[in-house]
Order: structure tokens, then sequence, then C-alpha cells
């Protein structure tokens, strides 16, 4: 693996989500990466490791009746802010905004943590 800044890692983190191409994700995630998803409030769903990171956010990326779309992406060294919106469904109402803090060491995400503007539960792919 030849090293990315953290610029780099997060453009093709996003790309992932916007391409649904659950392979670009595949290098960028470190063995010990912990992710935090938006829910179940307060504190979101805990996943721990690279596979169960990637098992993750996989379905989120195949999920074809979601789709993220970053807003604005400010990388502060090894660490990421990415605003983004969340479109659950068809509606004009069906979505959220976000954001993720993201930690990026060596060239790999280490963390993720996810907060949304939602009251209630949203739907995502992995509630399936």
């Amino acid at each position: 693996m030849s090293f990315r800044s953290t610029a780099q890692v997060i453009d093709r983190f996003n790309r992932a989500f916007v391409d649904r191409d659950r392979a670009l994700l595949t290098d960028l995630v470190a063995e010990d990466c912990v992710m935090e998803s938006v829910q179940p409030a307060p504190t979101g769903e805990r996943v721990t490791g690279r596979q169960a990171c990637l098992d993750w956010w996989g379905a989120l990326v195949d999920d074809r009746t979601s789709r993220f779309e970053p807003q604005e992406v400010v990388v502060a060294g090894e660490r990421a802010t990415i605003r983004w919106n969340y479109h659950y469904g068809p509606g004009p109402s069906d979505w959220v905004s976000g954001v993720n803090l993201m930690h990026v060491r060596d060239g790999q995400i280490i963390e993720a943590l996810g907060y949304s503007k939602t009251a209630g539960e949203v739907p995502l792919a992995t509630d399936t």
C-alpha cells in the first residue's frame, strides 16, 4: 500500500458511496478501525475491526434505496470532517444532514464517528 494523505483517503471514502463502489474502501480501513454510526441514539452503534467496518459501510454502499451526498470536507492533519446529506427514501423530506469525524493514520481510517440531525429513527440499509 502506498502512503495516501488524509485528503486522498477521505476523497476515496466519499467516492465509494457516491459511485457505489465498495471496492474503493478495501485498503482504506485499518485493522483496528472503530466506527460509530448515527443510530441508535444517544451513542450510535459501535463497530470495531477492519472487516466489521467494511461490512457495515459496504451494506450502505450497496443499498440502492438510499444515497449519500458529501457537502463539505475539512481536513486538518490526520483529522477530517465530512458534512453530508443522507437520502433514505424518495420523498422530499426523506433525508437528514450529518457529519462524520474521521481520523486517518498512515493512509488508513482508524476512527469514524457519525452524528446527524435526527430526532427519531431513520431507516438505514444495515437495519434490515
